[in-house]
């Protein structure tokens, strides 16, 4: 079958793949293909110990006959086991690894053996409640897991020519096209979990099947029309649910149902189904020209960025149900900010990037990588968050109050429902994909990540070797490799956070960056082979304030210096951060970036002029007291970069931080 697999370039996506060499980021590319790929293998084959059980591989050797016993995990268990191999695919594109290929390879084996013969492949159906596949989409994941396995088989294939995993794939994704759609005999339906939309693309993408394509878009529209479909199908279980004992309780929003795709305006619900369907949704309306889907796209998206969007690009704010709130209800010790929620908001941004390159996307898909995504795992690529706050007290979070249970001081080995980790891995591991596009005789370049990168304009490769000092400078330089003299526009995004920006074109030309309507200042020429543009984007400390209808960080103040959010962390600044205050005169008391060689292999640290308020000694013990106003003092404060916090052990946290108001 390898020859269907052989794509005319018709249908080749308008990307372009870097192989990164970035002093900040290859650092994090390295520990993901030496420390996280295989700690994460040994976690998915039980390994570790004293952390969370994951069953992921010992579910797919007992279907696949290799071994006895019963499923273990949750019901989307087999999720974890594509994301790794997605991830081992993007990490095998930028070099071949024998060893790391043939584990790979036994697992696809694996799954091989697993599959059943009408190419339906699933653990939890085939071993726990064999006949009941495609009773609950609503709660199951069956086309989520099964979305998952499509993009791994697309990256592996992509990394290592082999067929095995996407001659599986197909089969599957066959059998899920023979059984729905509106003929007789199909389940008019889809996913409680969007994925399957955007993976789809890839599948088709890949193999060039039309049949992918018609079946994403069939899944996007039909999705909130009436008769919902949830409701058919929990009518026909009699209203049993999996995750709860009892009459199950449908909200159609959770699950983006309420509506329409098209008619979509806010996001609703669990908050990484809203981005997954989002990026589905931008995929669909850029191939198709689908102008109504692509307006719903644009809706959401200034939704989501302008009124649910932490300042560390988190999105999420609720617990319960692990989703969006109402607008402007972003609480900073209770968030949830999922690091799968910002991951999911990168991609969103990535295809709307793809199909209208515009600055505010490439911000805040830099903002979310740069902060809640690097935050979700450890230094030590071991320990990972699920949950992002803004603001952790850990006597609080560790305490009695339910309200807080989810939120973690630390870092942990792994989780029951490990989503994040891998969804991690595969997101640094392909960094690469999200540097550059390519529209027309324009070159976009949206993250400024060292590398060297292949485009092809008016038909002809050109190089394009970037070098950059972010995220401690603004200092970018790319030189371009051409064979022959080629005329383009190089689009080069100037951040929101810099304000101000000068460039060199071979040393000589200094001019001075004035942005577009777009947000990226267009320099055109006809490009020679060794030419060079050195920009130098200005970074200084900026202070942030929210919107007053953002009710938790009134009268408080952010850090941010480029693309990186900062934090006052306990193991600086001492306990009781709620009592710092920060200087608001910045002409007396600037505050100062400073490289600190020592802490977490070196980092800029800020250091600012502040106040904290104490009680007087009399006081200490009283609860409340009348008269007597705690006393001010001086105070040096030290912010680190928030996606650097819980690194040294447990303290308070906090992002917000109470500022001297100005008056009049």
């Amino acid at each position: 079958m390898t020859q269907e697999w052989k794509n005319n370039g018709a249908l080749a996506e308008n990307t372009v793949h870097a192989k990164i060499e970035d002093a900040f980021w290859s650092n994090y590319r390295s520990l993901v293909r030496d420390v996280v790929l295989p700690y994460q293998w040994e976690a998915l084959n039980d390994r570790i110990p004293g952390a969370e059980k994951s069953y992921a591989v010992q579910n797919f050797k007992i279907a696949a006959g290799l071994e006895q016993g019963q499923f273990g995990g949750m019901v989307f268990q087999d999720s974890d086991i594509a994301k790794w191999l997605e991830a081992i695919g993007y990490v095998l594109q930028e070099q071949r690894d024998p060893e790391l290929e043939a584990i790979a390879d036994e697992m696809i084996s694996i799954l091989e053996k697993a599959q059943l013969e009408d190419g339906y492949l699933n653990t939890y159906y085939t071993l726990k409640e064999p006949g009941k596949r495609w009773t609950n989409l609503a709660e199951c994941h069956e086309l989520y897991v099964a979305g998952h396995f499509m993009e791994a088989a697309v990256a592996y294939y992509e990394a290592t020519g082999k067929t095995p995993l996407l001659d599986l794939v197909c089969r599957m994704t066959d059998n899920i096209a023979d059984v729905f759609g509106d003929g007789p005999g199909q389940l008019p339906g889809y996913d409680g979990h969007p994925e399957v939309e955007l993976a789809l693309i890839k599948l088709y993408r890949a193999t060039g099947n039309q049949k992918y394509l018609d079946l994403s878009n069939y899944f996007l529209n039909k999705r909130g029309q009436q008769p919902n479909f949830f409701e058919e199908e929990a009518e026909k279980r009699g209203w049993t649910g999996h995750w709860h004992p009892g009459p199950m309780k449908l909200e159609p929003e959770y699950w983006q149902s309420h509506k329409p795709v098209v008619e979509m305006d806010t996001a609703v619900g669990h908050a990484v189904r809203m981005v997954y369907l989002c990026a589905g949704m931008a995929d669909v309306a850029r191939i198709n020209g689908d102008e109504a889907m692509k307006a719903a796209c644009e809706r959401l998206w200034t939704n989501i960025a302008s009124r649910q969007m932490y300042v560390t690009g988190g999105i999420g704010s609720m617990a319960q149900g692990e989703a969006f709130s109402v607008d402007y209800d972003l609480p900073n010790d209770t968030a949830y900010s999922e690091t799968c929620a910002s991951i999911g908001l990168i991609f969103f941004a990535w295809r709307m990037l793809q199909m209208s390159p515009q600055r505010k996307y490439a911000d805040v898909m830099e903002r979310a990588l740069y902060n809640t995504v690097l935050a979700g795992m450890a230094k030590d690529g071991r320990h990972f968050f699920y949950v992002n706050p803004l603001e952790v007290e850990p006597h609080v979070c560790e305490g009695k109050n339910l309200g807080f249970n989810h939120v973690k001081p630390v870092r942990q080995e792994w989780f029951g429902c490990a989503c994040c980790p891998p969804n991690i891995a595969r997101l640094i591991a392909s960094l690469g994909d999200y540097l550059y596009t390519v529209q027309n005789d324009t070159v976009f370049a949206h993250l400024y990540i060292g590398g060297k990168a292949t485009v092809q304009v008016k038909g002809q490769d050109v190089m394009l070797d970037q070098q950059a000092e972010l995220p401690w400078s603004g200092n970018v330089r790319f030189q371009v490799q051409t064979a022959l003299p080629v005329s383009f526009a190089l689009a080069l995004r100037v951040p929101e956070w810099s304000r101000g920006a000068r460039l060199l074109v071979n040393g000589q030309e200094s001019i001075l960056v004035t942005p577009e309507a777009d947000g990226y200042f267009h320099l055109e020429r006809e490009w020679k082979d060794g030419d060079t543009i050195e920009l130098a984007l200005e970074m200084p400390v900026l202070r942030l304030y929210s919107h007053p209808k953002v009710r938790a960080d009134a009268g408080k103040v952010a850090l941010q210096r480029g693309p990186l959010v900062y934090c006052l962390e306990e193991a600086d600044n001492g306990p009781l951060l709620s009592q710092v205050w920060l200087s608001r005169s910045e002409s007396s008391a600037p505050i100062q970036p400073e490289w600190d060689e020592e802490l977490l292999d070196g980092m800029i640290v800020l250091h600012a002029e502040a106040w904290r308020m104490e009680r007087p000694d009399s006081d200490r013990d009283t609860l409340y007291h009348a008269d007597r106003p705690p006393v001010t003092k001086p105070f040096h404060a030290v912010f680190i970069p928030y996606y650097a916090w819980a690194n040294r052990g447990k303290g308070e946290m906090t992002v917000w931080v109470k500022e001297q108001p100005q008056l009049g």
